[in-house]
């Protein structure tokens, strides 16, 4: 997860008086009326409207007069349609425009057809989605390689350290870059240089307090940096080629059931994908750079990007405390974070048009609720199979239930509710195995689940709303 998604389509605005404007119609046969015509018989005065005459009209004119909310729309039609005032009174028998008008309005049932369908400004782009969570899964191949030369599981605290801090400092530089460029490309390229740069030498730093060798650090500050160029590089969109980047390790990880490849090859794939990562991710910034500075460069402040750091802190510790009972589940959470985007974006779709057939607040709140009920129902049944499989049943499909609700507010703008509820599950799951304190393994469940459950109804409360999907 890089950070928040964009979510600033297009919208239309809403008026409480429109302009009626001339629909284009199809081009029809000319009236009777309208035909040079030295036989057209001429109606006598005192005689009243020829109705047979009145009913052909409307007839020929009925598409267009259905349509009209009041008998002058029908007069203007007539007017641009050529009808002089002798022929209304001759052919038709009608005093005026205005009689005959009424006339035709009166005859013609009203028809209101309803305006063609809007295109979906949430379509999600399934590729880009689904590749993005493989994306979030292929770094692991590089510890399938050096696992042989060089003990993970010892060294295993430095690299949690490093990627719990890699990831919350991901998260917050994410919003903050997706906030600079509203104002340019240049300015969210600076922003992401400095903050990659920083964000790798906190983690190295921080995973050097546990670590007993140079080596650990060596690798914590590998991973920390690659994590870096990783986020630039989704952050600006460039999935592609950062599948590119990481294909040693693709091309590594296929030999490897049938063929040794050796220590040398074992440590210098995944050092030619970290190479490859970060000069793709250099290029990329200098690129951005390289664009002309936008007038109005104000810095958002940095507190607006707090909580979504915050976020990110306890998403990593979740996930890691998942990962001590179950490493294959978490594998199969994060390949799940592409979906889990794409329902993002279909819930925002279908909310919308919820919202176009909804004729109350209350209406809108119910199928606002039914379309929450309906993603996150999807997601968890995508995960059941992975949580069947790795006998975790409870601890991940609420895990995921709750870090997919997360996102959702996030990606609505609230920010705090999702990073306090899941700071207090994490702080909660995390004490209990520090502390021995009871209830055990059921701690991480029980406390993902009260957190989904709260997430559920500030997404209820607070989405079921028209106003932010306007």
């Amino acid at each position: 997860m890089s950070g928040p998604i964009s979510l600033e389509p297009g919208d239309a605005g809403q008026d409480t008086l429109a302009l009626r404007l001339a629909e284009p119609r199809p081009p029809r046969r000319r009236p009777r009326w309208a035909l040079d015509d030295a036989t057209l018989a001429i109606r006598l005065p005192g005689h009243g409207p020829d109705e047979e005459a009145v009913s052909t009209l409307a007839a020929e004119l009925a598409d267009a007069i259905g349509p009209a909310v009041h008998p002058y729309e029908v007069a203007a039609l007539l007017e641009a349609e050529g009808l002089s005032a002798s022929l209304i009174k001759e052919r038709y028998g009608h005093p005026n425009l205005f009689s005959l008008a009424t006339a035709l309005y009166e005859r013609v049932p009203r028809t209101f057809p309803e305006p063609p369908p809007a295109a979906d400004p949430w379509r999600p782009d399934t590729l880009r989605c689904l590749l993005r969570g493989v994306l979030f899964a292929l770094p692991a191949l590089a510890y399938l390689l050096i696992a042989p030369l060089w003990p993970i599981d010892r060294h295993a605290p430095v690299l949690i350290v490093a990627g719990i801090a890699s990831w919350a400092w991901g998260q917050a530089l994410g919003h903050r870059a997706h906030l600079r460029l509203v104002t340019g490309r240049r300015e969210a390229s600076g922003t992401l240089l400095t903050g990659s740069a920083l964000g790798a030498a906190v983690a190295t730093a921080l995973a050097a307090l546990p670590a007993d060798g140079a080596s650990a650090i060596g690798v914590a500050a590998a991973q920390s940096l690659y994590l870096a160029g990783a986020s630039v590089l989704l952050v600006l969109g460039r999935e592609r080629v950062l599948l590119a980047a990481l294909s040693p390790l693709i091309a590594g990880a296929a030999v490897l059931p049938g063929w040794e490849p050796g220590p040398l090859l074992r440590v210098g794939l995944p050092l030619l994908a970290l190479l490859a990562t970060t000069v793709a991710a250099g290029r990329v910034l200098w690129a951005g750079r390289a664009g002309p500075a936008a007038s109005d460069a104000g810095r958002p402040r940095l507190r607006a990007s707090v909580p979504y750091g915050l976020f990110g802190l306890a998403a990593a510790v979740l996930v890691m405390l998942e990962g001590r009972r179950q490493p294959y589940a978490v594998i199969a959470l994060t390949l799940s974070m592409g979906p889990a985007e794409w329902l993002l974006y279909r819930y925002r779709g279908w909310s919308v048009a919820a919202l176009r057939v909804s004729a109350t607040p209350g209406t809108f709140l119910l199928r606002s609720a039914a379309v929450l009920g309906l993603c996150l129902s999807g997601y968890l049944l995508l995960l059941l199979p992975a949580a069947l499989l790795t006998d975790s049943e409870a601890s991940l499909l609420l895990l995921a239930a709750a870090l997919w609700t997360a996102l959702l507010l996030q990606a609505f703008g609230v920010a705090w509710p999702p990073a306090v509820l899941c700071l207090a599950a994490a702080g909660a799951a995390g004490a209990v195995p520090l502390l021995h304190l009871p209830p055990g393994p059921a701690a991480l469940p029980a406390a993902c689940g009260v957190a989904a459950v709260c997430l559920a109804a500030c997404a209820i409360r607070l989405l079921g709303r028209p106003s932010p999907h306007a």
